[in-house]
């Protein structure tokens, strides 16, 4: 493994979040960074309005070309292309990679959004369109706010963040019920055993917030139930989509 893969997304050339979260500053600079957050939301806005509709692929940066888990992310990309989706990740190698690199063979758009990275660290080569950010609770909600759906491919802590951050959403009725989908039975399986042996033992969960996670090995059922539900439940279709207003400085989705 090269430390592209092993380290990416762990650092950062930019201390501003850092800075930001080491506790009460200045009330001025306060302000300025109120203002950069919203700048940063602003741009994320402007990037990624009209590239949808989208999925997310969630995934390790981890698994190199020969792995089998590189191989499922790369199906599942084509075939999400094939149903009309936008494939969008956080850009890096690995199962985001794949995802991208399977969304461009199979014809559709491929988005993807991370932190600002270390130099070293360079985008995979199957993006269309990408977007960096400082701060990165505003890159999560922006993988999350143009999307209809969720698949996590195996991962680590990174992974499970986004997954339960975005289940998090679900059940507190933040978000709509979009489809989540566990790519790996073998992986997700120990985990989903965890939360209903302990968590919904314990009362700390309710049944249907582990539930409403199709664990599956098949990207012909995810894609099929990712499209059923954005268009039954809703409303995506695929006819006429909004266009950008060139006096607003927006830029559509093959607009460099």
């Amino acid at each position: 493994m090269n430390t592209r893969e092993k380290d990416w997304g762990k650092g950062t050339r930019d201390a501003t979040e850092r800075s930001f979260l080491r506790g009460p500053r200045p009330r001025t600079t306060e302000l300025r960074e109120a203002w950069r957050i919203f700048a940063e939301c602003v741009k994320g806005f402007r990037h990624l309005h009209f590239v949808g509709p989208c999925v997310t692929v969630f995934g390790s940066a981890r698994f190199k070309e020969d792995h089998p888990y590189y191989a499922l992310a790369r199906e599942l990309g084509t075939k999400l292309a094939q149903a009309g989706f936008t494939v969008m990740t956080g850009g890096g190698p690995g199962i985001m990679e794949a995802a991208n690199r399977g969304a461009k063979e199979g014809g559709g758009y491929s988005v993807g959004s991370n932190i600002t990275l270390p130099v070293e660290q360079k985008p995979n080569a199957y993006l269309d369109r990408w977007v960096e950010f400082r701060y990165f609770f505003v890159r999560k909600m922006l993988l999350e706010k143009y999307s209809y759906a969720f698949v996590a491919m195996p991962g680590g802590i990174g992974t499970l963040d986004e997954l339960f951050e975005t289940s998090v959403l679900v059940q507190t009725g933040k978000m709509q019920d979009f489809p989540l989908v566990l790519m790996g039975k073998s992986f997700w399986t120990p985990l989903v055993d965890y939360l209903r042996g302990g968590l919904l033992a314990a009362g700390t969960i309710d049944a249907s917030d582990v539930s409403r996670w199709l664990i599956t090995d098949s990207p012909d059922e995810a894609v099929e139930t990712i499209r059923a539900r954005a268009m039954s439940e809703f409303g995506l279709t695929y006819g006429p989509r909004a266009k950008p207003r060139w006096w607003l400085g927006e830029r559509g989705p093959h607009t460099p």
